[in-house]
C-alpha cells in the first residue's frame, strides 16, 4: 500500500430549482481535490446526471412535491456476493465495512464516499508506481518490491472467468500495454492513457469483485487471522489492523502490521492491548512516506479516540464516525 493520496478538501454541485418561487434545495457533496482526470469526470458526470435527474423529476410532479431520493444503505455499498463472503470471512456486517472503509478512505483520500474510488488511479510520486482503488495496489518500484496491483488484475482475470489467470491475461482484456518485469508490473501505455483505462472500471462489477477479493488476500486475512489469535474480533480492532496493514504493509518489517503487533504486548485484554499498540503505531506512522505529516497521527487517532469512547463494534455509529474524522489533512 502506498503512502495517502495528497489531496485538498472541495466542495461542489449545487442545484437550485425555483418552482412556484420556492426555492426548493442546495445540496453539497464533498470530496478531495484529485490531480488526475479521474475526479473531473466523477463530478462532471454526478452534476450532469443530478441536473438531469432534477428536471425530469419537476417535469414529471408537474408542480407536486419532489420526493426525496431513497437513502443510500450500508448494504447497497456491496453486491450481495462480496457482502456475504465479507460476513463468512471476517463476521462483520456491511455496516461495519462500511464504517471501516470510511475510516481508511479518510486518510487516503480525504473522503468518507469511499465506493467513488474503485476507479481510482494516479502515480503520486512515491517511487511505488500507480496507485489503484479503494485499498491503494500498486503497480511496484523503487520504494515498493512488492506491489499487489499484479495480484488485482491477476484477481480480474480470474472473476472474467479464466481458466489459467494470469497479470498479463487482464491486461489483455483491458486492452493495456504493459508487462511485469520480476514483481514489478510496468506500464507502457501513457499517463493519461492508463490513468483513463483504470477510472472506466468504476462500475465494473468483476473489477469491485477482484477488488475486495485481493483486499482479501492481502491484507484483510491476515488481519482478521492476528486479531483471532489474540481472541479478539471487534470490528475496531479488525479494521484497527487491516488500516495499518494496507498503510505499512501486513508482514516484513518493523513498522509492518506484523512488527508493531510484536511490540505491542501480550495483554489478554483488547483495550490494554489495543491502547500499546496504537501507541506504538503513533511513533512511525509519519515516517517512511507511509503519511505526511501529522495526518498519520490523525489517522492512528480515529482508532483510538472510537476505543476511548466504547464504538468498538462500530454499528449505530455514525455521529462517532464523522467526529473522529473531522480533521482536516494536510
Amino acid at each position: 500500500m502506498t503512502t495517502e493520496k495528497r489531496t485538498n478538501p472541495k466542495g461542489r454541485l449545487t442545484a437550485i430549482m425555483l418552482s412556484f418561487a420556492l426555492l426548493s434545495s442546495i445540496v453539497a457533496f464533498s470530496g478531495p481535490v484529485q490531480t488526475k482526470a479521474y475526479a473531473e469526470l466523477l463530478d462532471n458526470d454526478t452534476d450532469t446526471k443530478a441536473t438531469q435527474t432534477l428536471t425530469l423529476t419537476e417535469r414529471q410532479t408537474n408542480g407536486q412535491e419532489i420526493a426525496p431520493m431513497a437513502a443510500e444503505t450500508p448494504e447497497s455499498k456491496f453486491s450481495p456476493q462480496t457482502l456475504q463472503f465479507l460476513k463468512t470471512n471476517t463476521g462483520l456486517n456491511a455496516e461495519q465495512w462500511d464504517n471501516i472503509m470510511k475510516l481508511v478512505n479518510k486518510p487516503e483520500q480525504d473522503d468518507l464516499n469511499w465506493t467513488k474510488y474503485y476507479g481510482y488511479c494516479e502515480n503520486i510520486d512515491d517511487d511505488r508506481g500507480y496507485t489503484i482503488g479503494i485499498f491503494g495496489a500498486t503497480t511496484g518500484g523503487p520504494n515498493d518490491q512488492g506491489p499487489d496491483a499484479p495480484a488485482l488484475f491477476k484477481e480480474y482475470d480470474r472473476v472474467k472467468g479464466a481458466s489459467n489467470p494470469s497479470v498479463e491475461g487482464a491486461l489483455k482484456r483491458l486492452g493495456i500495454n504493459g508487462k511485469m518485469k520480476g514483481s514489478i508490473l510496468v506500464i507502457s501505455d501513457s499517463n493519461s492513457t492508463f490513468v483513463k483505462k483504470i477510472n472506466s472500471l468504476q462500475n465494473d462489477s468483476a473489477w469491485r469483485e477482484a477488488m475486495w477479493r485481493t483486499f482479501y488476500n492481502v491484507y484483510i486475512k491476515y488481519s482478521v487471522d492476528q486479531a483471532k489469535n489474540r481472541g479478539f474480533n471487534t470490528a475496531l480492532t479488525i479494521g484497527s489492523f487491516v488500516d495499518t496493514a494496507l498503510n505499512q504493509g501486513a508482514t516484513g518489517g518493523s513498522n509492518s502490521l506484523q512488527g508493531l503487533l510484536s511490540k505491542s504486548g501480550s495483554s489478554k485484554d483488547e483495550k490494554t492491548f489495543m491502547t500499546k499498540f496504537y501507541a506504538e503505531r503513533t511513533k512511525v506512522v509519519d515516517t517512511n512516506q507511509y503519511n505526511t505529516p501529522p495526518n498519520g497521527k490523525n489517522r492512528v487517532k480515529q482508532w483510538s479516540t472510537l476505543l476511548s469512547m466504547g464504538e468498538t463494534d462500530l454499528k449505530n455509529a455514525d455521529a462517532a464516525i464523522k467526529q473522529v474524522t473531522n480533521w482536516i489533512m494536510k
